[in-house]
């Protein structure tokens, strides 16, 4: 299996140096390339051809969510879609939702231990979202108060069965698909369907836009948040 290729965004040489140290002593991971901007980021992704972008959200020139909506906006061009994943603060909170609606498959803090940057590369890189149930509760509860619930659900809405929609608006609440499992009694596996069937019939790429389209048609309210 090849490595998988990242591409590190950031306008600290100090963040991007720590980032690629701990990177660089993983056998299926290399480090391609490195953009202290959006602008460099855009044509790096053009150039380089990463599955995974480090991506900060505050940058000179071109913050990391404009330069994440326009690389991403060019996915269906690319022969193997790149993912970007967000890296942010505790007092960034207010731009995690716009990173999000840009397409990023999740976000990290930049503190996060080395473990879980590696761990969160190789779950994004696979396909997945990455939303840690822990950030997702209290990040939820503050950067969707300002959104504006649709005046009406989208049709593809009802195409739902009931329990997919409720199962919908746990993945809201930031739930693991352990803890939905729990919460409605059944198998980690029979959420994993229900969750698989929810983003096809709504057309979404990943669990991250789930919860973005919750809270947005009105599914849930900010104040459901936290269980």
């Amino acid at each position: 299996m090849s490595a998988i290729r990242v591409l590190l965004v950031d306008d600290q040489a100090l963040i991007r140096a720590g980032f690629r140290m701990i990177l660089d002593a993983e056998s299926d991971i290399e480090v391609v390339g490195e953009s202290s901007n959006g602008e460099q980021a855009i044509d790096s992704v053009k150039r380089l051809k990463p599955h995974v972008v480090l991506m900060d959200i505050r940058m000179p020139e071109l913050d990391g969510i404009e330069a994440t909506r326009r690389i991403l906006a060019a996915n269906d061009e690319r022969d193997e879609p790149v993912r970007v994943l967000m890296l942010t603060t505790f007092d960034l909170d207010e731009y995690v939702y716009d990173a999000l609606r840009a397409g990023a498959s999740g976000f990290l803090l930049k503190d996060v231990p080395a473990e879980q940057l590696v761990d969160g590369i190789r779950l994004v890189a696979a396909g997945e979202a990455l939303l840690a149930p822990s950030v997702t509760r209290r990040l939820i509860s503050e950067f969707t108060r300002a959104v504006p619930a649709s005046a009406e659900p989208p049709a593809s809405m009802e195409e739902l069965t009931p329990r997919e929609v409720e199962v919908l608006k746990l993945i809201a609440r930031g739930l693991s698909n352990a803890e939905i499992a729990e919460e409605l009694i059944v198998s980690s596996t029979t959420v994993k369907t229900h969750v698989a069937r929810i983003l096809q019939k709504l057309g979404l790429r990943d669990r991250v836009q789930a919860v973005v389209s919750a809270y947005e048609t009105g599914l849930v309210n900010p104040g459901q948040a936290a269980p």
